[in-house]
């Protein structure tokens, strides 16, 4: 992913992260998953079922932070990104009227 057309690396992995916002997020689910899985298994202290909650409320918190990152992502595109020149021509900018009356 190195300097294709012009674009940087983190500039692709942007816009590819962009375009599959919930892959993103079920990946981001599932590496949480799976490492919370790992690190309570190596404490023999806790039974199997805690540690398989431990790791279901660690992985939910990291997708509700991924989805909070893909919402401020989709506002960011909204305001300055290709579809905020895409959706321009549906907003009517009416200055003429005066909501102060």
């Amino acid at each position: 992913m190195a300097e294709s057309n012009g674009k940087t690396s983190l500039a692709s992995i942007r816009e590819w992260v962009v375009q599959h916002k919930l892959r993103t997020v079920g990946c981001l689910w599932l590496s949480g998953i799976s490492g919370s899985i790992a690190y309570n298994w190596s404490k023999p202290a806790m039974k199997t079922s805690v540690k398989i909650i431990h790791a279901r409320l660690h992985a939910q918190a990291l997708t509700l932070a991924a989805l909070a990152g893909a919402a401020a992502v989709e506002y960011y595109e909204h305001k300055s990104g290709e579809k905020a020149v895409r959706y321009s021509k549906f907003i009517q900018l009416d200055t003429t009227h005066s909501h102060k009356d």
